[in-house]
């Protein structure tokens, strides 16, 4: 049988008893603690950056294999936009008083109105998106 495979009978022995290699077993054991790392690490760890957290748990693996497990693992860092402030408070336009003063419970409906404004970056620049609330009901009143 092995002379049809043209495999050697200690390998085609091995390979039917489902025995698992060394190498093959460490690799299993470092895809292991790659998933843990980077899910506990909130999926933002690349190669460069998982490769010293496993060094530092006394793991010597290069970067290049780490980039192949986790390749194999279809695990990729998820990048995160950095905080951009885009409120101006250094400008000489009237500032409206705050009347309502952080008391938010409201005994009758249409009383009590707060809005906000953001904007949502698209292909063609952005869109500005405006919402005020009834207080009183917590209802959306409009939306444009």
């Amino acid at each position: 049988m092995c002379k049809v495979l043209q495999v050697g009978q200690r390998n085609y022995y091995q390979w039917k008893s489902g025995a698992i290699s060394h190498r093959k077993h460490r690799a299993e054991l470092v895809k292991e603690k790659i998933t843990s790392i980077y899910f506990d690490l909130k999926q933002r760890y690349g190669s460069p950056r998982m490769t010293a957290e496993l060094a530092s748990l006394g793991n010597n693996t290069s970067r290049v294999s780490v980039a192949k497990y986790m390749n194999q693992l279809s695990l990729r860092s998820k990048l995160s936009k950095k905080f951009k402030v885009t409120t101006n408070t250094k400008h000489k336009y009237l500032i409206v008083p705050n009347i309502l003063n952080r008391e938010f419970l409201v005994t009758e409906p249409s009383k009590v109105w707060v809005s906000d404004i953001t904007y949502i970056k698209v292909k063609e620049g952005f869109i500005y998106l405006t919402t005020f609330l009834d207080l009183y009901d917590r209802k959306l009143l409009a939306g444009v």
